[in-house]
């Protein structure tokens, strides 16, 4: 590694966080805001279904949000949409970000792969480049020290 890095670092498309943090809590005041001036005839139920609307896309933007990869000591987490993964440094054999890929991708010592979507090149190629050798470099020095 060309520069000594001090863990705990976390990778986490950032701009597509803020924006999708802002546009839910648009989304929330807007449905409630929508809810209080519908027409008399709209019922109570209506309003409240008009509530849990925005509640409903701020969650869809929270969840979108949530993808992260931090490295530590003992080795990653790895936070996707839906589900996160720990892993040992030596559970990780390659880290790859090919020209088109939507995000990192890492094999795994079982055979499988996992996608690392908190590094992405969505949020600037250059970044994700750096922080994609960064986390290889760092696999490859604290797996081989661990395996």
């Amino acid at each position: 590694m060309s520069t000594p890095l001090t863990l705990p670092v976390t990778w986490a498309p950032r701009r597509n966080r803020a924006v999708l943090l802002t546009l839910g809590a648009l989304m929330v005041v807007l449905f409630a805001v929508l809810a209080v001036v519908l027409p008399d005839n709209w019922q109570l139920r209506d309003r409240v279904m008009m509530v849990i609307s925005g509640l409903l896309f701020a969650a869809v933007g929270l969840m979108l949000a949530r993808p992260k990869v931090v490295a530590d000591a003992d080795g990653l987490t790895v936070v996707n949409f839906v589900r996160s993964r720990r892993l040992a440094w030596a559970e990780v054999v390659r880290v790859n970000l090919k020209h088109g890929d939507p995000w990192v991708m890492l094999d795994l010592a079982d055979g499988t792969a996992l996608a690392a979507v908190g590094i992405q090149p969505a949020g600037g190629r250059d970044q994700a480049v750096t922080a994609a050798r960064t986390l290889r470099d760092l696999v490859e020095e604290r797996g081989a020290a661990r395996g």
